[in-house]
């Protein structure tokens, strides 16, 4: 028991804004970071997300890899916490379309609302601290 009380007292001790944002920047980084990785083993669970106007576009791999190296990089520029108001709003966008374009499986997507809430929370928080 005394191990849990000193932990409560290091947790009080935290500058809990600065812990909440990164807490918030990991959350939405994973969500960002997950797909194209998984992409790599199992392209055919992710590319059915895309909406029917740009398969032929592109080959269908260049598609959904060319959409996780822009991933990757949303997310790394959002763990970096470096002038993160853009990516954060892109992150946002991102995922509000993947749910509109696929309402369908929306019980299976409704989470995502949430991180995009989220994303979009990390957008003001930067545009309130000077973008």
């Amino acid at each position: 028991m005394r191990g849990i009380g000193v932990l409560l007292r290091s947790f009080n001790n935290m500058n809990t804004k600065n812990t909440s944002d990164i807490l918030l920047r990991i959350g939405v980084a994973f969500a960002f970071l997950y797909p194209p990785i998984n992409a790599i083993f199992n392209p055919d669970s992710w590319i059915g997300y895309f909406p029917k106007f740009v398969h032929g576009i592109v080959p269908d791999l260049v598609l959904l890899h060319g959409l996780g190296v822009v991933e990757v990089i949303i997310a790394l520029w959002i763990l970096s916490g470096k002038k993160i108001f853009f990516p954060s709003l892109i992150a946002g966008i991102t995922i509000i379309s993947i749910v509109l374009f696929n309402l369908n499986n929306f019980e299976v997507l409704f989470r995502d609302l949430s991180i995009a809430m989220v994303a979009f929370a990390l957008a003001l928080n930067a545009s309130d601290t000077g973008i």
